[in-house]
């Protein structure tokens, strides 16, 4: 079976179990948290109704009630409207939490009527029940005056039960954030009923005390219509609300849809795997069959583009070795063809009686041969430094030491080409290092070595030593010739000199430079260079300080470190 049917099956089966898992656990869920949402839609309502009527009956004004109507909107999440037909509409929750109004939703209104109603015992005697429904006109309606006028000025309302169910109002007192300087609110006189109000409680005769006492209710609501607060017209919802409805379809449609959207999401996925899959198979099949320069498109940030880029990085480094061994191979024939030729028709002069076996000749030829001796060494410890097969003994050592050791070699060499070879900076105490010190010299002394000869007569070379960053640094710095910034990138390749030519003018292998980097890589550090035509090169071996030691620069007289 193929990747891509295999990929495409198993999303397919796990695409149908999850959708089918995920709609029956979201059907029954739903439904009971439908029926629980009912209920607690139901208790909210209650609460909220409740609330506004006991705001309206405490304080006989609908002033100030937004307050209450955000309060009451973070309370159950319900978005509440409220007006009057008097008033119109008095506050929207969605505008009190600064959001835009959204149109209302479908669920009727509901009506808040805070107005008290009289509750007069039927047994009561017709004539007293008129005459106590005059008082209570006029107590109610001086009552709810003065609630409303304390509301205003912002005082807090105390609402007591009264006779007959008609309440009190008493002044509770300056609110919190009210405005100040409030002026006190006056009081009416409740002690004489009006006589509109008595020709108008008088009027209710009927047959009987119930029929009386709801005439005289009524007269109540209308003879204090003009100081209650009005009915409140409460509505609830919003046209982006959640309903309480559940439809399977769409739960079913949603189902097929999830998992057509997975099928498709497992052909693009195995066509955006296979497609590089198969670049790379067929870009790995060429390069084992030795086409070194065949690469695959890597584009994005996933693993997939990651191998790609990773094949790409392998295949020019495989590419890059066999380049830099036939170099390597064509290096190595330049530099000994013409020496070996050189040795080959002197041997055949000598062998024929051209020439005579001088003591002169003999020089000549024995130093050519040590010339070809070094060459051979320095490929192999180059070629054993570069496959990590290079033997190092470690140890601690005083880069001080190191530093003198190597200027007491080339002094003479240096001497005889009237060069001076001075040390700056390395001072009396000791700078320690962790590391092969004959490995150290080599590297510090092909450094030296080259300085020495690419400086002219009457010229120096220095050697500096210094500690900064945790970091031992070793400098060689020369007055010569200098190299061109173009040259500085292939200052390190085997067998590279400035000179086309490739004349021994100044001596070396042209093995130098490559060794002592890599000496100093296996140290884990560093060799930098800079370089200036007509003022001469720096050559900065850096070289990091052992942990625990003297990095820090405190060194004692006799080369211990301080403690």
């Amino acid at each position: 079976m193929s990747f891509r049917l295999r990929v495409f099956t198993l999303v397919l089966l796990v695409a149908v179990a999850a959708t089918s898992a995920t709609a029956w656990l979201t059907l029954r869920q739903a439904a009971g948290q439908l029926r629980e949402s009912a209920a607690a839609d139901r208790q909210s309502i209650a609460a909220i109704t409740e609330r506004l009527r006991a705001y309206g009956a405490g304080h006989g004004t609908w002033d100030g009630v937004a307050a209450t109507v955000r309060d009451l909107t973070e309370e159950t999440g319900q978005r509440i409207r409220i007006g009057t037909d008097r008033q119109g509409q008095i506050a929207d929750s969605d505008t009190l939490l600064g959001r835009d109004p959204r149109p209302g939703g479908t669920s009727p209104a509901l009506l808040v009527d805070p107005r008290p109603e009289m509750e007069l015992p039927p047994t009561f005697d017709p004539g007293s029940m008129r005459k106590v429904t005059a008082s209570l006109i006029r107590v109610y309606e001086a009552g709810a005056t003065y609630a409303a006028c304390l509301t205003r000025v912002g005082h807090r309302v105390t609402a007591i039960p009264g006779t007959y169910a008609i309440p009190l109002f008493q002044d509770g007192g300056k609110a919190p954030g009210g405005p100040p300087g409030s002026a006190p609110c006056p009081r009416s006189d409740t002690s004489a009923s009006r006589p509109a109000d008595v020709a108008a409680a008088g009027a209710c005769r009927g047959p009987g005390a119930a029929e009386t006492i709801a005439c005289l209710r009524r007269v109540f609501t209308e003879r204090t219509a003009a100081v209650a607060p009005q009915p409140l017209t409460v509505r609830l919802g919003a046209v982006d609300d959640a309903g309480q409805t559940l439809a399977v379809g769409p739960a079913v449609g949603v189902a097929a849809g999830v998992t057509a959207a997975a099928l498709a999401c497992a052909l693009l996925l195995s066509r955006a795997v296979l497609k590089p899959v198969r670049a790379l198979t067929a870009a790995s099949r060429g390069l084992g069959e030795g086409d070194l320069g065949r690469r695959v498109p890597a584009s994005g940030r996933d693993e997939i583009a990651e191998l790609g880029r990773s094949f790409n990085r392998m295949a020019g480094s495989l590419q890059d070795s066999e380049e830099r061994q036939r170099r390597l191979v064509g290096d190595i024939a330049h530099e000994l063809r013409t020496p070996l030729a050189n040795l080959r028709g002197y041997l055949e002069a000598l062998r024929d009686g051209v020439l005579s076996a001088d003591a002169e000749l003999l020089d000549s030829l024995h130093e050519e041969v040590l010339l070809q001796q070094r060459i051979v060494d320095d490929l192999q410890d180059l070629a054993l430094a570069e496959a990590g097969a290079l033997t190092y003994h470690r140890r601690t050592l005083d880069a001080r030491e190191l530093v003198e050791t190597c200027r007491t070699a080339h002094s003479a060499r240096a001497a005889a080409a009237g060069v001076t070879l001075d040390v700056v900076g390395a001072g009396p105490g000791t700078v320690r290092l962790h590391g092969d010190p004959d490995r150290l010299r080599q590297a510090l002394g092909n450094l030296v070595g080259n300085a020495v000869r690419h400086t002219a007569r009457g010229g120096g070379v220095r050697l500096e030593l210094a500690e900064r960053d945790e970091m031992v640094r070793i400098a060689v710095s020369d007055t010569g010739s200098g190299i061109p910034a173009a040259d500085l990138p292939r200052l390190f390749d085997r067998f590279w000199r400035a000179d086309a030519a490739r004349g021994r003018a100044t001596g070396g292998s042209g093995l130098g430079l490559s060794i002592a980097r890599q000496i100093v890589a296996d140290h884990h550090g560093a060799v930098e260079v800079a370089s200036e035509v007509g003022v001469g090169s720096v050559f900065t071996v850096v070289l990091p300080a052992p942990r625990g030691g003297t990095g820090s620069g405190v060194r004692d007289q006799h080369g211990t470190a301080a403690p």
